[in-house]
């Protein structure tokens, strides 16, 4: 385990608060807070000629409301931020830190553009896993690091229909800018998957599924998605991260506790199945971070694992079978 440096630790949190100052730059109009089952979703409300419209802003958070407060000024400091963004990714590339490449940052560049992440999707699998070494400050060693060709985005359906915005471009449109095609077979507008014409990259898209496993739309990101089971504990409460393409894209991923005893999951539901040798990645994954996490985050870790325990004897079986076959990682759980 071999932590970055210093300067590299403070840069990259540098990074991510001048993008989502950025972010919150972007306001033109007024702040309306919404409220539906005990949250409180912000809002940009402005008139563009006589109509009245909304641009959802994000879940409120003391930071998220001390940003938008500052908005004015923010937007007056946009170019020696841009500026200093530059540099500090430029320093980032010079202490390591690992990069997407040009398919992969071009994507995300142009899903966070359209507002895909702001609206709630989450990058998940390995693509997520890569950006965990800015928020913990460590390096990752080839193994972890091994791409698949996938770039999987996921979020909640009921949040999707319930945030009454939309991308400001649909998904569609910009995979097939970037020469992505949606695989044959699939009917209809039920499009979940797409594959990049010039190369191995796949693209998919998911949803929390709880029993049947469904195709279903996710209005607000203007996608088709495949539900999955366990996906819920995922991307429950997911954290900024910023993909070192350019000056950086602002994205959103898993908690990496999260992401770390749900790769335990993933592992035993793969077991067997036609995915059967991604299972060995999905633990290589798991025990890197649960190594990392119970070294400097422990209370994080420990409450991960509480409630994944707490989700049933079928999450318990599953969890229990991978950790059968990671003696160091069980034992490290155990001590916590």
């Amino acid at each position: 385990m071999i932590s970055h440096s210093r300067t590299a630790q403070v840069a990259y949190q540098e990074l991510l608060r001048l993008h989502l100052d950025n972010a919150a730059s972007d306001v033109t109009g007024s702040i309306e807070a919404r409220r539906r089952n005990g949250r409180v979703y912000l809002y940009d409300r402005f008139r563009i000629g006589t109509e009245m419209k909304s641009r959802y802003l994000g879940e409120e958070t003391p930071a998220l409301r001390a940003r938008l407060d500052r908005a004015a000024a923010l937007k007056a400091e946009a170019a020696p931020r841009r500026q200093a963004m530059a540099r500090l990714a430029r320093t980032l590339r010079a202490e390591g830190f690992l990069t997407p490449d040009r398919d992969t940052g071009s994507l995300l560049l142009a899903f966070g553009r359209a507002g895909v992440f702001r609206l709630g999707g989450t990058l998940v699998g390995t693509g997520a896993y890569g950006l965990y070494q800015g928020d913990l400050g460590v390096r990752f060693g080839a193994d972890e690091l091994a791409q698949t060709g996938d770039i999987d985005f996921t979020s909640f359906e009921r949040l999707s229909v319930a945030l009454g915005d939309r991308v400001e471009e649909e998904s569609g449109d910009i995979l097939q800018s970037l020469k992505f095609a949606p695989l044959p077979g699939v009917q209809d507008r039920q499009v979940w998957k797409w594959r990049q014409n010039r190369g191995e990259a796949l693209v998919e898209f998911l949803t929390p599924a709880c029993g049947a496993e469904e195709v279903k739309p996710l209005p607000a990101l203007g996608v088709s998605t495949q539900g999955l089971n366990y996906l819920n504990y995922l991307i429950a409460d997911p954290i900024p991260a910023v993909a070192l393409y350019r000056s950086g894209v602002l994205v959103q991923v898993p908690r990496p506790e999260r992401y770390a005893l749900h790769k335990l999951v993933v592992a035993n539901r793969r077991q067997g199945g036609p995915d059967h040798g991604k299972a060995r990645k999905d633990r290589a994954q798991a025990a890197f971070l649960i190594a990392v996490l119970a070294q400097d985050r422990p209370d994080d870790l420990a409450e991960a694992y509480a409630e994944a325990q707490s989700r049933g004897p079928r999450w318990r079986e599953r969890i229990a079978a991978t950790l059968a076959l990671m003696p160091e990682s069980l034992a490290t759980l155990e001590r916590l």
